[in-house]
C-alpha cells in the first residue's frame, strides 16, 4: 500500500452521470426562473453594456503595446513570452497541393479554463452566467461562462485583478464535478489549442455581482434561438452536459428526446463502431504540421502591411491589431492581435429519424491545426462564398442539399459568434435541417449517422467533436 505521502491525489468528487442527466433534462424543461426572467436577459445585457466603458480600436501593429515582430522569423510575440503568438504553419494534408500550404496560425500551447458554476434553486439546476466583454464580439457583451481564463490570466501574468469564483474550479473538494474534459478550438486558426471545459455544482449560496445571473438550461436554450447572445465558450461547455439515461424509454417520447436522453434507444452504429471508424480515418488521412517563420507564409500569397496580414486572394482571414479598454475586465486596457475572417461560415447539421430516434449526420474532418488529425464536425462546415464566383472551389458534400432545403425542414437557424477573445467579428450561420424522405443512404466514407446521446458521450472524453459541432449539439436541445 502506498504511504499517505506518496498516494496519488484524489480527484474532485464527480457526480453520477445518469443522475446528472435527469437533472439536466429537468433544467432544460424549465423555461423560466423567479431568479431572473428570461425576457429580462437582453435588457440586462444592454444595461451592463451601457454601464461599462468598452472600446476596441483597430491600430497598426507598431502601436500594439507589448507586442513585437521577431527580427529573424517575423513571428508576432508578446514581450512576456506568454499569452500567445502568431506564427507560420506549413501543412501537408489530403486535398492540398503536393508542396503543401502555408498560413498564419495562433500558437497558444497553454490550456485555458472555461467553467460554469451550477446550483439547484427550487429543485432545478441553474447555471451562473456572466455578461462578459470580449474585444472581438460584434455586440460587446455576450453570455459567458462563470470563469473564462487562460493560464496566463489565472497565474497573474497580466497583473490584473483576481478572477471571481476561480477557486471553485481549482481547489479540490470545493464542488462536485458535473463536466470536466479537454476540448479543442477552431483548428483552422489555432494550432492544437485546447481548453478545459468544466461544470461544477455547489450547495452553498454565493454572492453574485451585477455582471452575473443564475439561469436554467431552458432559459439558455431560448436565448440560443437569438443571434449572438450566448457566446462560443458557453455553448461548448453546455454541449458537454451528460444526457443519456434521463429517460428509461418506457413512456412516449419524441425522436429528439429519445436521441438525447433514452439510454436504450437504438442507434445505427454502436459507439465502439464509431470510434473504430474515426480511428481508421485518423490513421489513413495525412496531416503533417510544421511551424515555420511567419515571414515564410508570403510564399503562399500572404502579404504583411503596417495594419494587417492578409491573403492576396481577398478571402480566408486577416490578422489585425486592436487596442482595447474594458472597465469590468481583470485588466482595464491592453493591446493584442486578432484574427478577422473575411466571409461568414455555414455550419449545418442534417438530421433524420431512424427507428424512432433522431440521428445526426457528421463528418470526420481534417483541419490544419488539429491535434489528432481529424475530429467529428457538422455535415456542412464551410464558407459558402468560397464556392461561388471566379476560381470557386468544388461544392462540399451536402452543401447543395442544405442550401435548397425548404423552410419547413429547417429546424434551427441562427447566427452565432465565435470566440471573441481571439477573433474579430467572426460569425457563422448555424443550421439544423431535417432530411427529406428522398435523402440518399449512400454516404462518403468520412460521414456517419450518430444519435445525440452518442455525441454527448464522446464529449466526456474530449477531442472527438470540433467546436462547431459542439455548438450544434447544444442548439439541438432547443428542438424538444
Amino acid at each position: 500500500m502506498p504511504s499517505e505521502t506518496t498516494a496519488a491525489p484524489r480527484a474532485a468528487a464527480a457526480a453520477d452521470r445518469a443522475d446528472t442527466a435527469r437533472r439536466v433534462l429537468l433544467s432544460a424543461r424549465t423555461p423560466d426562473s423567479p431568479v431572473m426572467p428570461v425576457d429580462g436577459v437582453p435588457g440586462w445585457l444592454a444595461r451592463q453594456a451601457r454601464a461599462g466603458d468598452f472600446r476596441v480600436t483597430p491600430v497598426p501593429f507598431a502601436e500594439l503595446r507589448g507586442w513585437y515582430f521577431e527580427a529573424d522569423t517575423g513571428n508576432l510575440r508578446h514581450e512576456s513570452g506568454r499569452f500567445f503568438s502568431v506564427e507560420g504553419l506549413h501543412v501537408h494534408a489530403d486535398g492540398l497541393p503536393a508542396r503543401g500550404w502555408k498560413q498564419p496560425i495562433i500558437v497558444q500551447p497553454e490550456i485555458g479554463l472555461l467553467g460554469i458554476v451550477a446550483r439547484e434553486i427550487d429543485g432545478v439546476l441553474h447555471f451562473l452566467m456572466q455578461a462578459k466583454m470580449e474585444p472581438g464580439n460584434v455586440n460587446t457583451l455576450q453570455l459567458s461562462p462563470t470563469v473564462q481564463a487562460t493560464r496566463s490570466n489565472f497565474t497573474g501574468v497580466h497583473r490584473g485583478r483576481g478572477i471571481p469564483y476561480l477557486d471553485l474550479f481549482l481547489e479540490r473538494g470545493r464542488a462536485r464535478v458535473l463536466v470536466d474534459a479537454l476540448q479543442s478550438e477552431q483548428a483552422d486558426w489555432f494550432l492544437a489549442k485546447r481548453n478545459r471545459n468544466m461544470v461544477v455544482e455547489i450547495d452553498e449560496d454565493v454572492e453574485t455581482g451585477p455582471d452575473f445571473r443564475w439561469l436554467t438550461l431552458g432559459q439558455l436554450l431560448q436565448l440560443l434561438r437569438l443571434d449572438n447572445v450566448v457566446n462560443m465558450d458557453t455553448r461548448s461547455i453546455l454541449a458537454c452536459l451528460p444526457t443519456a439515461g434521463a429517460s428509461d424509454g418506457d413512456g412516449p417520447a419524441t425522436p429528439v428526446l429519445r436521441s438525447f436522453h433514452d439510454a436504450s434507444a437504438p442507434a445505427r452504429h454502436t459507439t465502439a463502431e464509431i470510434l473504430s471508424w474515426l480511428t481508421g480515418i485518423r490513421a489513413r488521412r495525412e496531416l503533417v504540421q510544421r511551424r515555420v517563420p511567419l515571414d515564410e507564409v508570403a510564399e503562399d500569397g500572404w502579404l504583411r502591411t503596417a495594419r494587417e496580414i492578409g491573403h492576396t486572394g481577398g478571402r480566408r482571414f486577416r490578422v489585425i491589431g486592436a487596442d482595447v479598454s474594458a472597465s469590468n475586465r481583470e485588466v482595464a486596457s491592453w493591446s493584442q492581435p486578432l484574427i478577422q475572417p473575411q466571409v461568414p461560415g455555414l455550419m449545418a447539421l442534417v438530421v433524420k429519424p431512424a427507428g424512432g430516434v433522431l440521428h445526426a449526420l457528421v463528418q470526420a474532418r481534417v483541419d490544419v491545426g488539429h491535434l489528432n488529425v481529424a475530429e467529428l464536425a457538422p455535415t456542412v462546415h464551410c464558407r459558402p462564398a468560397d464556392h461561388t464566383g471566379p476560381g470557386r472551389e468544388p461544392f462540399p458534400p451536402f452543401l447543395a442539399d442544405v442550401l435548397a432545403a425548404p423552410a419547413g425542414r429547417v429546424r434551427y437557424d441562427a447566427v452565432q459568434s465565435e470566440e471573441g477573445g481571439r477573433f474579430h467579428h467572426a460569425e457563422n450561420r448555424y443550421v439544423i435541417v431535417e432530411a427529406g424522405e428522398d435523402f440518399g443512404e449512400d454516404l462518403p466514407e468520412d460521414f456517419a449517422w450518430l444519435t445525440f446521446a452518442q455525441l454527448t458521450e464522446l464529449l466526456a472524453y474530449g477531442n472527438h467533436l470540433d467546436v462547431e459541432l459542439r455548438t450544434l449539439v447544444v442548439c439541438a436541445h432547443t428542438l424538444y
